[in-house]
């Protein structure tokens, strides 16, 4: 990451927050869960900045992308379920089968081990079962 992308980074960051205090000051200490159920999967506008050309014009699509993503928050273990279960949605929109998103979670137990894989599969299965449900 070049220090212009991360003061970049930071500055978007501090401003976002910056506007969820002044909209309202208990959005400092929002839970992530309840969120999820108001906005089940990145806005377009927002999914094309992080996921689509804006930052990478010429590099991954957005499926690949999301997989990465997929891959990432699955390491982190429990600690990230609603954004894992946003992530698993969206690359499901951006056209990842089931199989490489559990292929994706499979790798990672070399790297976050096996309680984090198994975590993000059953995460991935409630995400399966919730869209087949629609």
């Amino acid at each position: 990451m070049t220090d212009a992308f991360a003061r970049l980074f930071a500055q978007m960051m501090a401003s976002g927050q910056e506007m969820a205090r002044a909209i309202n000051p208990a959005l400092e200490h929002l839970d992530m869960r309840s969120l999820e159920k108001l906005v089940p999967t990145i806005p377009a506008d927002m999914l094309e900045m992080w996921f689509g050309k804006t930052f990478n014009r010429e590099g991954l699509d957005a499926k690949t992308r999301l997989l990465l993503t997929i891959g990432a928050i699955t390491v982190q273990g429990a600690l990230a379920e609603p954004q894992l279960r946003m992530t698993i949605r969206q690359a499901l929109a951006a056209g990842a089968t089931k199989r490489e998103i559990a292929e994706t979670i499979f790798q990672m137990s070399m790297f976050g081990g096996l309680p984090a894989m198994q975590k993000a599969l059953e995460v991935a299965q409630s995400v399966y079962a919730e869209e087949d449900e629609e």
